[in-house]
């Protein structure tokens, strides 16, 4: 993971520093799909991911924003970032994985992956449980604090069941994305 977030890092921070150069020739959209598709690619494998990491790739996305709003760099940030919608790393990083859930509970992912959820409601020797009444899932232990944690059947369990029911409870996927993506929004004012 550390070489992948290192390249990720390095190879946006090439791109910013080439386009800053042309930045008034260039729409700021193009900016942004360059870097910040680069950030996307494959982070619902970085749950789980230590801090410092995080904040690394939180930093090229700063510098995205700096350079496309041509701010100083020790003006606060945030706002800017939720006036234009993007959602910080963390919040992104939840935002693919809990999508990622969704389609597999809806049979619309592999179906490896979706294999391994169950809702606590579907086992019997929980059923009686209070959580049962809950759309939960099961979460399994990790035989490792480590490396265990990021595993998808560990993380991806424990990011949904930390959403409220008004999000989970939705049916189709759009609805899911719009209440997901307001509750991260809020989540991330906080």
């Amino acid at each position: 993971m550390w070489t992948h977030v290192s390249r990720t890092v390095s190879s946006c921070f090439a791109v910013l520093c080439q386009l800053h150069s042309i930045r008034w020739s260039v729409l700021p959209a193009v900016i942004q799909s360059l870097v910040l598709s680069r950030l996307d690619y494959g982070n619902a494998t970085l749950a789980g991911l230590p801090g410092n990491q995080l904040n690394r790739l939180q930093s090229v996305m700063t510098s995205t924003a700096w350079l496309v709003w041509s701010v100083q760099k020790y003006e606060p940030i945030m706002p800017l970032l939720h006036d234009f919608h993007w959602l910080p790393v963390c919040e992104q990083i939840e935002f693919k994985l809990t999508m990622l859930v969704f389609c597999c509970l809806h049979r619309t992912a592999l179906p490896y992956l979706g294999n391994e959820l169950c809702h606590v409601a579907d086992i019997d020797a929980r059923r009686w449980l209070q959580s049962a009444s809950t759309s939960a899932l099961v979460t399994l232990p990790s035989c490792r604090s480590t490396i265990g944690d990021w595993s998808f059947f560990i993380t991806a369990p424990r990011t949904r069941n930390s959403l409220p029911s008004s999000v989970t409870a939705s049916e189709t996927l759009g609805i899911f994305k719009c209440r997901l993506k307001t509750h991260l929004f809020v989540a991330s004012l906080n």
